[in-house]
């Protein structure tokens, strides 16, 4: 009988999808970091992509892994355009809260609109040769080693 698996129920793919995206997301962060202008506050974006990383890898990797090679990349990179999505999202977020306590924004739809348009600026910053191939092979390392993991412990 088909039974439906609970998304937060521990398994070894997900927790080696969780700590390769972390991981991935811990580096990329610091490459980021040297592509800003120097003087910037960077406060716990690492941190914060290291979480965003981890919950990605858990919730989108780890519950699809163990169905074979090409799916598990493909799953690597869907996750790593999931991580970029969330990641420029969240940062987005903080710095409209940020802006907005100093009143730049003058009714809430603007302050909605400001995200997106904050996205698409730290968006710039990603297009670098050498953070898109570090997300690129940080997402198919952590999908084929969810996939090898979920083969050999189930």
């Amino acid at each position: 009988m088909f039974t439906k698996r609970c998304v937060l129920m521990p398994t070894a793919a997900k927790l080696f999808a969780a700590f390769g995206l972390a991981v991935t997301g811990f580096f990329v962060s610091e490459m980021i970091k040297l592509n800003m202008p120097e003087g910037t506050q960077f406060g716990f974006f690492s941190g914060v992509n290291v979480l965003i990383g981890s919950l990605i890898g858990w919730f989108v990797v780890g519950p699809r892994s163990g169905r074979g090679v090409t799916p598990a990349l493909n799953n690597g990179i869907t996750s790593v355009l999931a991580f970029a999505f969330w990641a420029l999202f969240v940062q987005a977020c903080n710095e409209m809260l940020g802006r907005s306590m100093d009143n730049a924004y003058d009714n809430f739809t603007d302050a909605i609109v400001a995200i997106f348009e904050i996205m698409l600026e730290f968006g710039e910053h990603l297009m670098d040769l050498n953070i898109l191939m570090a997300f690129f092979f940080g997402g198919i390392l952590s999908g084929l080693a969810a996939e090898v993991v979920s083969r050999y412990w189930r």
